[in-house]
């Protein structure tokens, strides 16, 4: 779980969207994430991307590993959320 840049949590999958789909597969800066025209990459990735490309004053930061395979935290349920 980060807790990003409330522009970022309240639209969510358009922002996701522009990272995956317009960002990844067009920016020179992007390059190392594109293997024989494969993208390569988590959500780690995604937030390196607005922490240096989209909002390098506003950081995204880490709050919680939960794992993957489990239901969500109930304290985590009503936030915006996107699986990569």
């Amino acid at each position: 779980m980060y807790l990003v840049p409330d522009r970022v949590a309240d639209n969510l999958e358009d922002w996701c969207y522009l990272f995956c789909s317009v960002w990844l597969p067009t920016a020179p800066e992007a390059a190392k994430y594109r293997k024989d025209n494969v993208l390569c990459y988590n959500e780690d990735d995604f937030i390196e991307y607005l922490n240096t490309i989209e909002f390098p004053g506003e950081l995204s930061v880490l709050v919680e590993q939960v794992d993957w395979n489990a239901p969500v935290p109930e304290k985590y349920a009503d936030c915006p959320r996107f699986n990569f």
